[in-house]
């Protein structure tokens, strides 16, 4: 979608990344921005301040290429595009990736692993506990699934649940359907806030992820709920952390998601 209208959609996003990196720095608050490749290129400056911000960079595709839709060498091609733009932009090799749309196959996978990425967080296999990525996973139509074997690549799990595009925005989409969005952005930060509070009185060690793009929550109202959010977050006492530091714990043997004995 390259006329002018979906185009002006994502141009919103680099007004919104500063705003949404001061909201950060006013808090002390680490992130991890997964930048697509084509990002990189076009937007230099504005990417710039998100690592100059001290921000993770994670890979997010070239042009949110569908990987599905792919075939090995371009997404091979990719891939190394990919990790070489943000290479360049932040001065270290990257350690994390998420698939455009959460769309992850196995030869992402095996992909990622080639390259020497640490973690992934595109799959959704748990909501609170970091894991080992399967390779191999096979899906026969008539029998139950051949599970894989456990790989290097550490998963920081999400949800569509846990994703501000899905809430918010509206899509009309050219091929028929419409992605109706525009809930009150309180009612979403209300389910999110929910997810923290269980983790907090069941688990030990929890690690919560939330997936927000920068021209959906950077409209002036929807900001004000996060701001919201995040002080509520706060009162709660759970550590913020950039998604390689985690995965840096998770690879050292650190133990997440510890079921609490009577929710106490």
């Amino acid at each position: 979608m390259t006329t002018a209208a979906p185009i002006s959609r994502g141009e919103f996003g680099a007004v919104a990344v500063p705003r949404i990196l001061r909201l950060l720095a006013d808090r002390s608050l680490p992130a991890t921005f997964f930048i697509p490749g084509h990002t990189i290129e076009t937007y230099p400056d504005v990417c710039r301040m998100i690592v100059d911000a001290g921000c993770e960079v994670g890979l997010h595709g070239y042009a949110h290429e569908m990987n599905a839709l792919q075939s090995a060498s371009d997404e091979r091609t990719a891939m190394a595009r990919s990790i070489e733009l943000v290479q360049g932009l932040t001065g270290t090799y990257p350690v994390g990736y998420r698939a455009p749309a959460g769309d992850q196959t196995n030869q992402t996978i095996e992909l990622l692993l080639e390259n020497g990425i640490v973690y992934d967080s595109s799959l959704m296999g748990h909501d609170f506990r970091p894991y080992r990525v399967r390779v191999g996973d096979e899906f026969p139509t008539e029998a139950p699934a051949r599970w894989g074997s456990e790989s290097e690549l550490i998963e920081l799990p999400w949800s569509w649940t846990n994703d501000d595009y899905p809430y918010l925005e509206f899509v009309a989409f050219r091929k028929g359907g419409i992605m109706p969005g525009l809930v009150r952005p309180e009612d979403m930060f209300s389910n999110w806030l929910g997810d923290v509070q269980w983790m907090v009185r069941e688990l030990e060690g929890g690690v919560a992820t939330f997936v927000l793009h920068p021209q959906v929550i950077g409209r002036g109202h929807r900001l004000l709920a996060f701001e919201d959010f995040l002080e509520k977050v706060v009162d709660l006492g759970v550590q913020f952390d950039k998604m390689a530091d985690i995965a840096s714990a998770v690879a050292t043997g650190a133990e997440f998601a510890i079921e609490k004995l009577g929710g106490q």
